[in-house]
């Protein structure tokens, strides 16, 4: 199957200009007689749902939690990317899209990124128009920091809750829209199921998280904006009730999933303290401005601190590996994520680990707080440094940080093409759901500026098109294919709450965790990867034999909510494990240990795989078929990735 990103021809920097004036148009008259579904009410979905309704359209808006503020969006710290360039360093529209490419891998196409880097600095001026409280400068104007990646200042930030501030502006917009009655807002609503009449979507089947009731939902459109999968690994940065399930089941009606095995690893996230966690905690890549990531040259020093005999001040400097300044002097300890992880890795593989547990480095600030003085730090992280030390109780005032790389965002999702609909007419993936702007691995800051790009300014003008060829005419909530997939819903339920076994649902999650990170997590092999399939298709059998599903429908069931969630994700963790192993090269998140260069960094084979990997469902323990978008570079040539 030939798959059509449908990119506009033309020169780089008028593709999106172009494509909007010949997309078709919906007139005002006739919004109104469309009905737009949008699952999920994070940045992406709440600034689509808002941006939708004010052009007139009739919004019916999902989410699982009680409030749209709950989304996972409001856990982003550090900033979101724009090319506005207020600096003065060299910032530009091409820069930002240059940086994005290579941050990727070149595994990104050219005219998605482009796109994103253009609207860019747009949003800026959306969100504070919203009131969004960016940092500024003492003069007024709106500051900017640096993050991985890049070698100029373009991170807008509201100290460290950037992505809280960026979901209330949207939130005040879709609120706008529910009281003006364009959206229709449904919580505690779980989508379960994606309906397509002859191949198109419309219409989704949900479940009520308080009552149990199984409902049915008709839309001219659906768009899912639902977020990443990366608690497949069970341990991760993600909000533990994040998952994969909207995405999964239309994966299964049909939708292709692309690239699932693009994980992004963070670099500085709160260490695992024990089998007692169920998520861990990022501390913003903000940090690596002023903070210096090191780890004691030699394994008996890193002995020491272990077991306390000494602690990190009375380290001498001689005797302290500030790897990233070493190895990668023109960016520092701002490399790209994926960087920066798998060197932190490669220091506790060498034995010169901190911590108890020896899976740790420090970032420590020591030198900014005697340049800067403790209150200019504060100013700019206070609210992080409290959150280390409310977690540790240690004050990284006083002390390094100790951090180590953790699962964070998943640059895979649903296939889209440029006008982000999947190969499903009619239904639409937004925001991290959808795979298509950050390749092999996201610049940190960029997920914010994906969001909201997507919501506020390219699904407003693309999904009009598709609206104007279907026409509309309402959709027949009596067509069988709504009774059928409400059936196949119910019997689903009615299968997992006949699981009465003796192991529960979490201790399978757990279990298909510690598969995922060891043989799919920050380095991989061919060797570990055909193991992790085999030990997750036993996983998946004895699941389906021993799980233990407590409770009934009609009721508030969180042991039900988890059993479908982590059914979807043993099933997408051995897709994953599948497209790794199918990818035998290494690529930003995705590091194959038998394709590396001779200093260790990631060696792609861009001959045989530079193309994104759209995966086909076929059917119940069915191989999945590949299809191959092929990626062309007309404007940025791939090389190979150099920070140094």
């Amino acid at each position: 199957m030939s798959l059509d990103a449908k990119i506009p021809q033309g020169p780089l920097a008028e593709k999106w200009s172009k494509h909007k004036f010949n997309l078709k148009l919906v007139n005002p008259a006739n919004k109104r007689k469309y009905d737009i579904i949008v699952v999920g009410t994070g940045l992406a979905g709440a600034s689509a749902a808002a941006s939708l309704g004010e052009l007139g359209y009739n919004v019916k808006a999902f989410c699982f939690q009680d409030s749209p503020r709950r989304a996972h969006s409001i856990a982003a710290q550090g900033g979101i990317n724009a090319a506005k360039n207020y600096q003065n360093d060299g910032d530009s529209v091409y820069r930002l899209f240059y940086d994005t490419i290579k941050g990727g891998d070149y595994r990104a196409r050219e005219g998605n990124v482009y796109r994103l880097a253009e609207v860019s600095v747009n949003i800026i001026d959306q969100c504070v128009a919203q009131g969004v409280p960016f940092a500024r400068e003492y003069g007024g104007l709106l500051d900017n920091r640096s993050f991985g990646g890049s070698q100029v200042s373009r991170t807008f930030y509201a100290r460290g809750q950037t992505g809280q501030q960026l979901l209330l502006g949207a939130y005040s917009a879709l609120n706008r829209q529910i009281h003006k009655g364009k959206v229709k807002m449904y919580t505690r609503s779980e989508m379960l199921d994606v309906v397509t009449v002859d191949g198109q979507a419309k219409g989704i089947i949900t479940r009520n998280l308080i009552t149990g009731e199984i409902d049915t939902h008709t839309g001219h459109a659906v768009l899912l904006c639902t977020g990443g999968y990366g608690n497949v690994f069970y341990l991760s940065t993600n909000a533990i009730g994040s998952n994969v399930t909207a995405a999964w089941r239309a994966h299964k009606r049909g939708a292709f999933f692309a690239n699932p095995c693009y994980t992004q690893i963070h670099p500085t996230c709160i260490p695992v303290s024990g089998d007692h966690q169920s998520k861990l905690t990022l501390m913003s890549e903000s940090l690596r401005n002023d903070g210096r990531v090191w780890a004691p040259k030699t394994t008996e020093t890193a002995e020491k601190l272990r077991t306390k005999q000494i602690t990190a001040a009375q380290v001498a400097e001689d005797d302290r590996d500030y790897f990233l300044e070493r190895k990668y002097p023109s960016f520092g300890n701002l490399v790209p994520r994926d960087v920066a992880s798998r060197n932190a890795k490669e220091m506790v593989d060498d034995g010169r680990g901190v911590g108890a547990s020896g899976f740790a480095v420090f970032l420590d600030f020591a030198d900014a707080i005697n340049r800067l003085g403790q209150p200019a730090v504060a100013a700019k992280y206070g609210n992080l440094f409290d959150m280390y030390y409310q977690i540790t109780n240690e004050d990284p005032y006083t002390q390094p940080m100790r951090i180590y790389p953790a699962v964070h965002y998943t640059m895979g999702g649903l296939w889209v093409d440029y006008n982000l609909s999947t190969n499903v007419p009619g239904l639409y993936a937004l925001g991290e759901c959808n795979f298509s702007d950050h390749g092999a691995n996201r610049l940190g800051a960029s997920a914010l500026m994906q969001g909201l790009a997507d919501g506020y300014f390219v699904i407003p003008y693309t999904l009009g098109d598709y609206l104007a060829t279907i026409g509309p005419k309402p959709v027949d909530a009596s067509h069988p294919a709504f009774a059928q997939t409400k059936k196949d819903v119910t019997d689903r339920i009615a299968t997992l709450l006949a699981l009465k076994g003796t192991k529960t649902v979490n201790e399978y999650h757990r279990d298909l965790g510690h598969i995922m990170w060891e043989y799919c997590g920050m380095a991989r092999t061919a060797e570990g990867l055909t193991k992790a399939k085999g030990l997750i298709q036993a996983l998946k059998a004895e699941f389906w034999k021993n799980a233990l599903v407590v409770g009934a429908n009609d009721e508030v069931n969180a042991s039900l909510e988890r059993a479908g969630r982590v059914a979807d994700f043993i099933e997408l963790g051995e897709l994953m494990v599948d497209d790794a192993l199918m990818r035998s090269e290494s690529c930003g998140g995705h590091f194959r240990l038998e394709s590396q260069t001779p200093e260790g960094e990631a060696m792609r084979n861009d001959e045989v795989f530079s193309f994104v990997g759209a995966w086909q469902y076929k059917g119940e323990n069915q191989p999945e078929e590949l299809h191959k978008e092929n990626l062309d570079f007309e404007f940025v040539h791939p090389t190979q990735r150099s920070y140094k």
